[in-house]
This record gives structure tokens, C-alpha cells and sequence, in this order.
């Protein structure tokens, strides 16, 4: 079992000079399938771009947690204040002068099922003096120095209506999860996309090399009766204008030859570029398939096609998991339609006295409480904005009920055409094959006829290229064939089952 994990894969490219790579030796390297699937499951570049998607999406989702993070904050301020004096009775009043030290601080966060918590403390203290009248107006100066403090303010809120089932944080965090899904399938669908790419373009790399062959042996063939002309022009059995038609079988054969060799090597860079992450490196490496193009009989089952359609498709996992993402808007939607019915509480002890430690020593004997509770109640009188957002949100559902019904529906129906494809491929096989055995019957025939005269060069040639097109539609179909399979099982989202791939998302 290949095992893929999505991780983090740094790759550092290395230049190479075009002089460089072009002198550099060419290198075969035998490769299967397997080989070639292993390779693109650690270089495709495809496949490294998605791998993040996913860490993304659990970062996003992290984030979200953060609303229930506690929050800490503590304050101590320091303050002097020397006000000037004041004229009473007609007597003149000196100012004042006190200086106060204050400190407070808090600890308020929230919890999972909606309730709000602060918890908080405060103390302060005052000193200096102040100058005043009596009732004889007589002039005296008194002296201040006080303490005062609370702690343990323990503040609870719980919603009993709206935000009870589900709130803002409630519904990111949800939405959240979802994306993560969301972006583990999409890495899914990448790899079953670029394995069947990597199963077509290996396919196509066997079939350029046989169409290569193919050529080779028609300009044999061409060059061959080219040669046996020449013998008869030179006996006198034949007329030189004859030959010419021989010389332009050679010439034509000699540019599919030509033609055939360019798209074989365009083959292989296609394939290349699906293994890599440094073409550079691959560029002078000449890939040999170690496999043969073969037709295996196939037992198609459409309605077990389906079912695995159904359950495996990315892209439809990810068109359920879009429903379900707007199924919990809804729900936050329809929670936000109540009013605000909330419970209230605090509780916590009170000191004073003239110095702090006072204060904290009678705030420890915890002889002076306080505390509350109620209820608060709060409704918007129209509530437009929240009805009209949740019917919305409800006709969105509703679209995405049928936008996934589409889906499933065009999934059925690219699995129905691609089990027909397969079918039908495999069928030409047997077709193709026995037209090559024909063809080549013809020819052979054909050449025996000639030999003693009962035939002409343009029969002859004609029937040569009948046997080149033959030979030509033969591999041409093994290769549609088993591209059809690999199609068959990406449209059933099976790639991965079908290659032996364990899927692990890290």
C-alpha cells in the first residue's frame, strides 16, 4: 500500500544552464506505471500546491477558536490633583491637595455553550487634606486617608434564547470544520486527477513509441519495394517512371517517421512534467515504459459504478458538504429570530479602611458581600434585517439542494457515457486487431502477385499503407482502452483504490 501524506514539501529547483542540459548524456530509465504514479505523489506540483489547502483550512479553523479565548487585563493609575483656594463668607478658603492610587483588573472570556464569565477586582486609595468652615466659621484643615476595594466581581451572562443553540463563534467554528473537509476532498480530487493524467500520459508514451515502430516498419516496407524497383528497372522488367511512385511512398513514409518521433517526444515531456517538480533535472532522461499495452476483459456493472460514483466523488462530497455548510447558517439564522432573553449574575465582597492593607483584610473576611441577579430581556420591534436574512439563507438552501441534485445527476451520467466508452474500446481492440491481421494477409498477397507480374506498384502501395493504418488503429485502441479504465474510475472517484493509494491528510 503507497501511503501519501499532505505535508509541507520544500523543494529547492537547482538551474541548469540550456548548454549544460543539452550536452549532458541522455539517461534511460525503466519505469511501470506504479513507478511513474509513486514519482507524481511526491513531485507533482499539482498536487504539492493543493497539499496546503488543507493546513490552511485548520489554521482558519483555529482561529476560530479564539473567541473563546480568556482575556486578562490589570490597570493601576496614579493620580495628584492640587486645586486652588476658594473665597467663603468673605474669608479666603485654601486649596486642597489629595494624590489616589487605583488599581483594578479582569478575567472575562466565553464558553462553548454561550455563557459569558467576568470576573474582576478594583482597589484604591486616597490621601491629603482638604480646608473647610465649621458651623462657627472657623477655618480647620482636615486630614484624608481612605482605602476602598472589591474583589472577586464574578459577572455570568447565559442567553436562554437567542445565541442559546448556536452563536457567532459557535457557527464559525462549525463553518470552519466544514471548510477543512472541504479542502481534505479537494486534495483528494487533485490526486485522482493527477493520477489519471499520469495513467493517460504513460499510455500515450507506450503509444507514441509503437506508433514510432509502426512508422519505422512502413518505411521499411516503402524502402524495401523502393529497392526491389530499381532491380527491375535495371533488368528491364519495369520503367523508370514506376520507381518514382516508390520514391514518394519513401519520402512520405520517411515524414511520418519524423512526425511520429517529435510527438513521441512531446509524449514524454507531457509525462515528465507530471512527475516533477525540476524538469531540468529530467530533461536529459529518456523514459522507457516497462509495461506493454494489453486489453484485460473488463466486467462493467453499471449500478455498481454508480453506487461508487455516489459515495467516492470529490467533487459531489464537496457539493454535499456545501448543503450541509448552509444548513448551519440556517440553523444560526433561525436561533437569531428570537429575542434576547438572558440571565444575569454577580457576586463578589467589598473593603475599606484607610490603608490597602485594611481593605484587603476585611475583604478577607469576607463579612461584606455583594451580589445580584435578574434577567434582561431586549427585541427589535420589526426584526427585518435577521427574517429577511434567514429566508435568504432558506432559498439558498434551497438552491444548493438542487445545484447538488444536478450533480448527481451529471455524475450518472459521465459514469453511463464512460462505461459505454470503455465497452466500446474494448470492442475495437478485437476490431482493430483483426483488421491488421487482414491487412496484413492483403499485403502479403498482393506482394506475391506482383512478384510474377499480376500486380501494380500503386496496388501494392495502397496496401501497404492499408497495414500501416491498421497497425496504427490497433495500438491506437489499446491505448483508448485502457485510458477508458483510467477515466472509468476517476468519473467513480475510485483512482485511488484502483492504484492501491492510502490517503492520509496530515
Amino acid at each position: 500500500m503507497k501511503k501519501f501524506g499532505v505535508g509541507i514539501l520544500l523543494c529547492a529547483a537547482t538551474f541548469v544552464a540550456a548548454a549544460q542540459t543539452n550536452s549532458a548524456p541522455a539517461a534511460t530509465r525503466d519505469m511501470s506505471l506504479q513507478d511513474c504514479i509513486q514519482e507524481a505523489l511526491q513531485h507533482n506540483l499539482d498536487m504539492q500546491i493543493q497539499r496546503y489547502n488543507p493546513q490552511i483550512s485548520l489554521y482558519d479553523l483555529n482561529i476560530n477558536y479564539a473567541g473563546y479565548d480568556p482575556t486578562f487585563s490589570f490597570a493601576g493609575e496614579h493620580t495628584y490633583n492640587n486645586s486652588s483656594g476658594t473665597f467663603q463668607n468673605g474669608q479666603r478658603i485654601p486649596g486642597n491637595e489629595i494624590s489616589a492610587d487605583s488599581f483594578s483588573s479582569d478575567f472575562k472570556g466565553g464558553t462553548p455553550w454561550g455563557m459569558t464569565y467576568d470576573l474582576g477586582g478594583n482597589a484604591s486609595s486616597s490621601k491629603g487634606f482638604q480646608f473647610g468652615l465649621d458651623t462657627n466659621s472657623i477655618l480647620k484643615k482636615a486630614n484624608l486617608q481612605s482605602s476602598s476595594g472589591q474583589v472577586g466581581a464574578f459577572a455570568l451572562t447565559q442567553p436562554l434564547l437567542k445565541n442559546f443553540w448556536i452563536d457567532q463563534t459557535r457557527l464559525n467554528i462549525r463553518v470552519a470544520k466544514n471548510r477543512l473537509q472541504f479542502s481534505e476532498q479537494g486534495v483528494r480530487g487533485q490526486v485522482i486527477t493527477s493520477v489519471t493524467d499520469v495513467e493517460n500520459a504513460y499510455y500515450e508514451l507506450i503509444f507514441a513509441q509503437e506508433f514510432v515502430k509502426v512508422q519505422q516498419e512502413a518505411l521499411d516496407l516503402a524502402q524495401t519495394q523502393l529497392d526491389q524497383d530499381r532491380q527491375r528497372v535495371q533488368i528491364g522488367s519495369m520503367s523508370p517512371l514506376d520507381v518514382q511512385q516508390d520514391e514518394s511512398q519513401v519520402a512520405t513514409s520517411q515524414a511520418n517517421l519524423i512526425s511520429a518521433e517529435n510527438a513521441l517526444s512531446i509524449a514524454e515531456n507531457a509525462l515528465k512534467n507530471l512527475l516533477t517538480d525540476d524538469y531540468a533535472r529530467w530533461h536529459s532522461t529518456n523514459i522507457q515504459p516497462s509495461e506493454t499495452l494489453t486489453a484485460d476483459l473488463k466486467l462493467f456493472d453499471l449500478q455498481d459504478s454508480w453506487n461508487r460514483g455516489m459515495a467516492g466523488r470529490p467533487d459531489l462530497l464537496q457539493a454535499r458538504l456545501d448543503v450541509a455548510k448552509q444548513g448551519i447558517q440556517l440553523k444560526f439564522d433561525n436561533n437569531q429570530l428570537y429575542p434576547s432573553l438572558d440571565l444575569i449574575g454577580t457576586y463578589g465582597y467589598n473593603g475599606a479602611g484607610e490603608e490597602f492593607g485594611d481593605t484587603f483584610n476585611q475583604i478577607k473576611l469576607a463579612n461584606q458581600p455583594f451580589w445580584s441577579y435578574g434577567a434582561q430581556f431586549s427585541m427589535p420591534l420589526s426584526n427585518v434585517g435577521a427574517r429577511n436574512t434567514q429566508k435568504a439563507d432558506k432559498v439558498t438552501l434551497k438552491q444548493l439542494l438542487l445545484t447538488l441534485k444536478q450533480k448527481e445527476q451529471t455524475v450518472m451520467v459521465d459514469i453511463d457515457n464512460a462505461v459505454k466508452q470503455a465497452q466500446s474500446d474494448y470492442q475495437s481492440v478485437e476490431a482493430t486487431k483483426q483488421a491488421r491481421i487482414y491487412a496484413e494477409a492483403a499485403l502479403d498477397a498482393e506482394q506475391k502477385k506482383y512478384a510474377v507480374g499480376k500486380s501494380t506498384t500503386f496496388t501494392v502501395l495502397q496496401l501497404q499503407n492499408n497495414l500501416t493504418a491498421a497497425r496504427s488503429q490497433e495500438i491506437r485502441s489499446l491505448a483508448d482502452y485502457n485510458k477508458a479504465l483510467a477515466n472509468l474510475a476517476a468519473e467513480e472517484g475510485s483512482t485511488l483504490e484502483r492504484n492501491s493509494i492510502t490517503l492520509e491528510l496530515k
